[in-house]
């Protein structure tokens, strides 16, 4: 059992034996998850306190693609810490300062330092510090916690999705007409992705579509059940890395929009969803079988 503090609320996670399960050996998840869940909850405290300060605001790839200093302090304040306490684990950050990460041997910390830049900016809330960890290439722990609203998502191989140390009930199928589908307006206009007349059905269709602005989030709220779907063009490993953790472990599936598997070191389009919605959706609209 783990046990730590939030707002002075105390929170425990069941925290299953990964090493003995003979899903990885020689590896203490135990401690890993300790530490992430302390490193995570620091770099939200951090976030939190400079709220009120002024902000050093750069562009990176165009006007819309946004980085703080407080993104940059808070990759290099997690990679300071696994370089101290785990010196062979590797590390790929959206920021650059990890490592150069040429296959996923080993264990791997992806982070995203903060997903959705642009409203921390803008709006101080719908944004997260995404953290996925995995071992040769499998999900073993994922961790998307909401700042503003001081919630942790968490999920870990063959243990089920968590939400503030709740444990969240698996997703149960449903349809279409009976979703709350994620997907952002940009995908719904001409673009080179995609033919977007393709997923105009889904506007149609759906019960209500929505766009919070942070894929690792977006993810969250389909494991939480909170949205049923989330479908996007375009992600780097660091905005999905958790979240798929925490989708599969909630019985979701998690794939491209070709209905291939994610790639885990490049960039991807992500489709992912309730079962039932996600096969549906994928051969009634996107391959168009009848």
């Amino acid at each position: 059992m783990v046990r730590f503090f939030v707002n002075r609320v105390r929170v425990s996670y069941n925290v299953v034996n990964l090493t003995g399960s003979g899903i990885v050996e020689n590896v203490d998840w135990l401690e890993i998850k300790r530490k992430a869940d302390a490193w995570i909850f620091e770099a939200g405290k951090l976030i939190r306190n400079s709220f009120n300060g002024d902000r050093t605001i750069t562009y990176k790839s165009h006007a819309a693609d946004l980085v703080t200093e407080m993104d940059k302090g808070i990759e290099r304040f997690f990679i300071k810490n696994i370089r101290e306490s785990y010196p062979d684990h590797q590390v790929l950050g959206e920021e650059g300062y990890g490592d150069e990460i040429s296959d996923s041997k080993g264990v791997l910390w992806i982070i995203d330092p903060i997903d959705g830049t642009t409203n921390f900016i803008h709006q101080q809330t719908n944004f997260a510090v995404s953290v996925g960890i995995y071992h040769n290439g499998t999900g073993i722990l994922g961790f998307v916690y909401d700042v503003a609203r001081d919630e942790m998502f968490f999920a870990e191989k063959s243990n089920g999705i968590y939400l503030n140390g709740n444990k969240l009930p698996s997703l149960q199928e449903t349809v279409l007409e009976e979703s709350v589908f994620g997907i952002n307006a940009t995908w719904l206009t001409p673009n080179r992705r995609i033919d977007h007349t393709k997923l105009l059905p889904i506007v149609k269709r759906s019960r209500g579509t929505r766009s919070y602005g942070s894929a690792a989030l977006e993810m969250a709220y389909v494991a939480s059940g909170r949205i049923d779907a989330y479908l996007t063009m375009r992600l780097s490993p660091w905005d999905f890395a958790a979240g798929k953790i925490l989708i599969e472990e909630a019985g979701g599936i998690v794939t491209t929009v070709e209905g291939s598997e994610i790639s885990l070191l490049q960039q991807n389009s992500v489709f992912c969803g309730k079962p039932g919605l996600h096969e549906q959706v994928m051969n009634e609209i996107i391959l168009g079988k009848k």
